[in-house]
């Protein structure tokens, strides 16, 4: 925290203390919290400001104070609507004061004023932000400044039908081997379409259905970009990094799955509802999503036995300069601009108390998240979920994060038409490679490096 940020915070205690020094005050501050991507099984990313509100107001009445903190509270189940949403009523000046996002939007969301720097209001050196993980809070960070607190963690893997890999002459042995397999390098994402294929020959899994990935864009592309080679940083230039052959090998790795008839060519654009429910009744040989959907398919999809009937990995490397890995995407508490230093510094204070072990292991628990720092992870709520611990263990040392480059959104976009265009066969691999080069370099010029 800066000196500058300790004189507001002083200044602000000074004047709480000034309006108790003769009695005891009264405070009605009412505070909205907007969430994205935030469906059932996420609620807590509210519902936790406000039992961190009603915790407040408890410790303001053991002072003799009299505070009341309303919440106003609003989810959005998807993501283009609330980041709509988030700027058109900073543009109003009425944004949010707590706004739960993906990390990806530090950028452009400071550089537009939207955002309070939240290092400027809370104390990482005490706790509970003290304990939350350094890499999460690395994430949260843009240009040098803590903008946010991360929410949740995640990791996005591959799963796998045990029974389709019994099918075709695997043993338990063998299963329990593949995640080491992965991270070896010695099961690769072409040794998995073979699989897949033999899958379907052996009629365990209907054609065109072996290999069921996201149906929508997202960061977990990204994954099969660095499956390949690829960095979407320079390293030593900071700046955002086009690896042109891993795109390349990107690219071609789902035009061969179409042309192995393990996907179809048709299948971008689906529907969330029917891929969880094939991807859990059983209908796919291998599919990638997000750790929380355990919680989403065991819950609401009526998946069961799930670790008898499921096996989950790292994403595969793709060839021999690709490694295994899995991005992750944590969800970040931010801090809207626009409001007063005192609605601000209750925003803050609700945010750190939200970040408590115990309550947001309730979050981990009921959406599938991974935890936030260490202590959570000891939380008995926690402990006692086979599913957290595993994937905790398993996967949070291999994952990385998306850059929180202002202008990386422009080089997403660009990357997920090029995959479309190569997918459904618009373009040839090699045309839609140089459409996204041409693209990007027309619109960011030298703010990216291109190889």
């Amino acid at each position: 925290m800066s000196i500058l940020s300790f004189s507001k915070r002083a200044t602000l205690s000074a004047a709480l203390l000034a309006s108790t020094a003769v009695a005891a005050f009264a405070e009605d501050i009412t505070l909205t919290v907007w969430s994205g991507g935030t469906g059932d099984s996420s609620h807590y990313r509210i519902d936790n400001i406000k039992l961190a509100a009603e915790q407040l107001m408890r410790e303001a009445a053991v002072r003799g104070d009299d505070l009341t903190i309303t919440i106003e509270g609003q989810a959005w189940s998807g993501w283009d609507d609330f980041k709509q949403a988030v700027t058109l009523a900073a543009e109003s000046g009425d944004a949010p004061d707590i706004i739960v996002s993906g990390h990806e939007d530090l950028g452009p969301w400071s550089q537009a004023g939207i955002l309070r720097p939240v290092e400027d209001w809370v104390y990482f050196d005490q706790w509970p932000l003290n304990d939350l993980y350094p890499s999460l809070i690395d994430v949260a960070t843009y240009n040098g400044v803590v903008w946010g607190i991360p929410q949740d963690a995640e990791a996005r893997i591959m799963f796998w039908n045990i029974d389709g890999l019994k099918a075709i002459g695997w043993t338990d042995a063998q299963v329990a081997a593949l995640p080491q397999r992965v991270i070896d390098g010695d099961y690769t994402l072409y040794t998995m379409l073979d699989d897949l294929k033999a899958m379907q020959d052996a009629g365990v899994i209907e054609a065109g259905q072996g290999f069921q990935p996201r149906v929508k864009n997202g960061p977990d592309y990204w994954q099969f970009y660095q499956s390949f080679g690829g960095s979407m940083t320079d390293e030593a230039t900071g700046k955002l990094l086009l690896d042109t052959q891993a795109l390349t090998g990107m690219y071609q790795f789902f035009v061969d799955a179409v042309e192995m008839g393990v996907v179809p060519q048709s299948y971008l654009g689906r529907e969330w509802d029917d891929w969880h429910r094939a991807v859990s009744g059983g209908q796919a040989g291998a599919w990638h999503g997000g750790s929380w959907h355990y919680a989403q398919w065991t819950s609401s999809f009526g998946m069961e036995n799930f670790f008898d009937t499921t096996a989950f990995t790292l994403i595969p490397a793709g060839n021999e300069t690709g490694r295994a890995n899995s991005i992750t995407h944590p969800l970040v508490y931010l801090m809207g601009a626009g409001n007063t230093e005192q609605e601000a510094q209750i925003a803050a204070e609700l945010i750190s108390i939200a970040s408590e072990p115990r309550l947001n292991a309730m979050h981990a628990v009921e959406s599938g998240h991974l935890a936030i720092g260490e202590a959570e992870v000891s939380v008995p709520l926690y402990a006692e979920s086979r599913w957290l611990t595993e994937a905790s263990e398993g996967f949070l040392p291999y994952v990385n994060a998306i850059p929180n480059d202002a202008d990386f959104g422009t080089y997403w976009t660009a990357m997920y038409k090029g995959l479309e265009n190569a997918w459904t066969g618009t373009m040839s691999v090699a045309e839609a490679v140089e459409t996204v080069r041409a693209d990007v370099t027309a619109a960011l010029g030298d703010k990216i490096v291109v190889k």
